[in-house]
């Protein structure tokens, strides 16, 4: 199956690394042009050198804090001076913060939900209306597996994505009758800068290599997976190929959930 995006114009937030970057890799390799935002303007900039040295497209790398609307409003006014309309939504940006109920205070509780939750209602608030009247329309909220099968001390990252998972169902039923697609994909344990960070506090001193093969032995496949094989599964979504999927929360998890 050739998955090709020719003429498609997407934003990709939290896209300067890790799944993000994967993602507007393999978007641009398929002939999409992308835009990808993120808060460090020196890591847009590598990201976008590496994006464009795989594919034709054209690539935007645009610094924005999207918790705060004014920054929303301001990157969709320029991507789509850029590219034109905008076709493809990808809410990526986020971190997993979480731990025991009664340590999470309300700043950062409100902090979870400004860049998981508010910041995909305003960006799709702003590119919704377009893809509907075009008839043509791409969302995909990333979540994580916590999402349906949030676990004690899962607070607040589990539930924020697990509003996020709701709200991609109440879009997916709104934008139907428009061919505006909207799903989830969750995640499981995939090789990412958040790993890494994780491997560099490990005081067993493994390498990453070995540390990755460790993390490993606990899924039910044997290993993580790869930023690459997200992106495959978010590139056949965002195409005509993938033209019958909405509403769906997609794991992307190795069966980690059906083990659990």
């Amino acid at each position: 199956m050739d998955v090709r995006m020719d003429g498609r114009k997407a934003i990709i937030t939290g896209g300067s690394a890790g799944l993000g970057k994967a993602m507007a890799m393999e978007f641009n390799r398929s002939g999409a042009d992308v835009a990808i935002i993120g808060r460090r303007q020196g890591a847009l900039d590598a990201a976008k050198t590496e994006i464009e040295a795989v594919g034709d497209g054209k690539v935007v790398a645009i610094s924005a804090d999207i918790r705060l609307a004014p920054d929303c409003e301001r990157v969709v006014n320029e991507v789509e001076t850029a590219l034109g309309s905008i076709d493809i939504l990808i809410n990526n940006a986020g971190t997993s913060q979480r731990g025991p109920f009664m340590d999470v205070s309300d700043e950062l509780w409100q902090d979870d939900l400004d860049l998981k939750l508010f910041a995909s209602i305003r960006l799709t608030r702003l590119l919704f209306p377009g893809m509907c009247e075009r008839r043509w329309g791409r969302i995909i909220n990333v979540l994580n597996v916590g999402a349906k099968t949030p676990s004690a001390e899962g607070a607040p990252t589990q539930v924020t994505r697990a509003a996020g998972m709701a709200l991609m169902k109440v879009l997916a039923g709104e934008g139907a009758p428009h061919n505006v697609l909207v799903n989830g994909m969750l995640v499981g344990k995939i090789r990412s800068d958040q790993w890494e960070r994780r491997h560099a506090a490990d005081e067993r001193g493994l390498t990453l290599e070995e540390w990755y093969d460790d993390a490993g032995q606990t899924q039910p496949l044997g290993r993580l997976g790869y930023a690459e094989e997200f992106a495959n599964m978010a590139c056949f979504l965002c195409s005509e190929q993938g033209s019958y999927i909405n509403g769906a929360a997609i794991n992307v998890d190795g069966g980690l959930c059906q083990a659990v």
